[in-house]
């Protein structure tokens, strides 16, 4: 799917912003930093339009925030076409690699009577497979 039919299928108003950063995160392969993902636009738009850009596609779900400490978060797609469906990410300790696991998916456990689940988030920290080499 390409960044264009992602904006459509959300009925979001296509911009070069928003298309560049979902172009940006479909060419990785692991999660990305909004600094890493900012860098591919050397001055192309200003502080503001991105950061608007980038979070209309986190509250829309296109993108989904990992975070992995108070001063470690990471972004990557989500599921454009079906609704977010928990999985496990992982983070290599030794070159900080964040990935989702797709095919690693997270078990709901039962909650107390009156208790409701927004989302729960599990992270596997070790070593990835380049790194385990």
């Amino acid at each position: 799917m390409e960044a264009i039919e992602i904006l459509n299928y959300h009925k979001l108003k296509r911009t070069s912003c928003r298309e560049g950063i979902l172009e940006v995160m479909m060419g990785s392969k692991q999660a990305l930093s909004e600094s890493e993902i900012r860098e591919n636009f050397s001055g192309s738009y200003d502080r503001t339009t991105f950061y608007r850009s980038f979070k209309t596609l986190e509250a829309n779900r296109i993108i989904h925030k990992i975070v992995i400490d108070n001063l470690f978060v990471k972004y990557a797609l989500g599921n454009a076409l079906n609704p977010k469906k928990m999985h496990a990410h992982f983070y290599c300790n030794d070159c900080n690699a964040v990935e989702c696991l797709n095919n690693t998916p997270i078990n709901t456990h039962p909650l107390p009577k009156g208790y409701t689940c927004s989302d729960t988030e599990l992270i596997i920290k070790g070593l990835c497979a380049k790194c385990n080499q």
